[in-house]
């Protein structure tokens, strides 16, 4: 059975797992600080209400014991403190269960929350992070070495993550084909960070360079990582260059983190010590796994294998499908992001007044954390930490204005609720309840060189429309 033991890839596993427990520490301190004014009790769409309706999408511990803010912290307080813990790396240091145990409690504590989370956990890197915390968890301890089908496994999932996202692109707009998507990507992407009005004004050619540089990284070194050393290495190197550019140019949660992390399955000790002659030897067990071990680890590759056939053909599907799970564990699911690059940035704004009159009202704007507002403001690095409502904001011009999440949310800002104002990074009322608000709309671009030099804002915003309102809780 020495075929099973990766002895040169314990270092890829400490970075595994504490790489994922830390994605996971902060996927649940995000929830707390979020979940409660979203999808709380009193949230924008009550999670309560879904579980005495039509219920919970999958698997959930608030089916069986019910939903109230109390449990939704004590779930996040259980997921912070294991994940924390295993972030340190206390259970790996015990016997190869132990490890397991962890991640297992980590992926179903958070199947809990996303299960019931709606549109706001509707994301592609939450099944990401779910298959990637049940996956990595089954590498076991330092006591035993690393399986060495199970670092196929991850491997498996950065190819589903990376070619799904490429075929998804080829397959979708014209403008992936034609090498154009990256005129429009950095300025239209959901949220902006502090680097992306840079990469934007880059010369076209540079942009036509990176869409050929993302095929490349999506639809060709993804087989590579399944290739002999040092190869696999320098496919996983391939992958994590490309994503550390998606990280200086934009904010997408932790989803550019976590397949750094999980790209580093491929690199071997050998090559990491040849690159950093600092990192400490001896970080993988010499002796062999246990025989129980061995048979717990081949069972879950086996189920993993299995649940994985129906994203190996959507994989190859003329109807590829994007983000998708294929069983109520979501496991083994399809990934894939920005099949469409939307051509223009239109921003949602809300305002409100106290005056008496609304048509002669000085009118006021309420400020996000993340997503673009005041031309003024240079946009910041949130990722990967995850601001939910600021990405929602972003869909509502693409999906309509008339969803329940958003009237709700007006109706809380009329009510100047508490909660809900601490999603928000700006009230211009200080806690008060305005008499009116309204909506309008912005097409948003990026100043240009000339632009930033003569007004000093980042953004140039026109083409305003009033969407509706003046609205009033009377």
């Amino acid at each position: 059975m020495e075929w099973l033991s990766a002895y040169d890839y314990g270092i890829a596993r400490e970075i595994l797992q504490r790489g994922v427990a830390l994605i996971y520490l902060v996927a649940f301190i995000s929830t707390l600080n979020q979940f409660r004014a979203l999808l709380g009790e009193h949230g924008l769409l009550p999670a309560p209400r879904l579980l005495g309706g039509q219920g919970a999408r999958g698997p959930s511990l608030f089916s069986r014991i019910g939903y109230s803010d109390r449990k939704l912290v004590a779930v996040c307080a259980a997921g912070i403190a294991i994940a924390a813990v295993l972030v340190v790396g206390l259970p790996q240091a015990g016997p190869p269960w132990l490890p397991l145990a962890g991640f297992l409690a980590l992926w179903g504590l958070y199947m809990s929350i996303v299960n019931v989370g709606q549109v706001f956990y509707g994301f592609g890197w939450e099944m990401l992070l779910l298959e990637a915390g049940f996956t990595v968890g089954l590498l076991g301890s330092r006591q035993v070495p690393p399986p060495q089908t199970i670092l196929l496994l991850v491997a498996w999932l950065v190819f589903r993550l990376e070619f799904g996202a490429g075929m998804i692109k080829w397959r979708g707009d014209p403008a992936w084909r034609n090498l154009t998507a990256m005129y429009y990507h950095h300025q239209t992407q959901p949220m902006p960070g502090p680097f992306s009005r840079w990469a934007h004004l880059a010369p076209k050619w540079w942009h036509r360079c990176e869409v050929v540089g993302n095929h490349t990284a999506q639809l060709v070194i993804p087989f590579l990582l399944f290739a002999p050393q040092p190869i696999a290495s320098i496919a996983a190197g391939v992958v994590i260059g490309t994503q550390l550019w998606l990280v200086a140019t934009g904010n997408f949660a932790w989803l550019n983190w976590i397949t750094i992390v999980l790209a580093s399955c491929r690199i071997s000790d050998p090559v990491l010590r040849w690159l950093m002659p600092w990192l400490p030897a001896g970080t993988g067990a010499r002796a062999e796994a246990p025989i129980w071990w061995i048979v717990l680890t081949l069972a879950g590759t086996l189920l993993l294998a299995v649940l994985s056939i129906p994203a190996l053909r959507n994989l190859f599907s003329s109807r590829q499908l994007m983000n998708a799970s294929f069983n109520r564990w979501q496991l083994g699911n399809a990934y894939g992001a920005f099949g469409s690059v939307t051509r223009e940035r239109i921003e949602v704004v809300i305002e409100g007044t106290e005056d008496e009159s609304p048509d002669e009202a000085k009118w006021l704007e309420y400020g996000f954390k993340g997503k673009p507002g005041d031309v003024s403001r240079l946009p910041r690095q949130f990722a990967p930490y995850h601001l939910r409502l600021d990405w929602m904001m972003w869909f509502l011009p693409l999906n309509g204005l008339h969803q329940r999440w958003f009237h709700v949310l007006l109706t809380r800002l009329l009510e100047a609720d508490a909660r809900t104002l601490a999603l928000l990074g700006h009230d211009p009322f200080a806690g008060r309840p305005p008499r009116f608000i309204r909506v309008l709309a912005y097409r948003y671009r990026f100043a240009t060189a000339a632009q930033r030099r003569g007004t000093g804002a980042y953004w140039v915003r026109d083409e305003r429309v009033l969407v509706f309102g003046p609205l009033t809780l009377r």
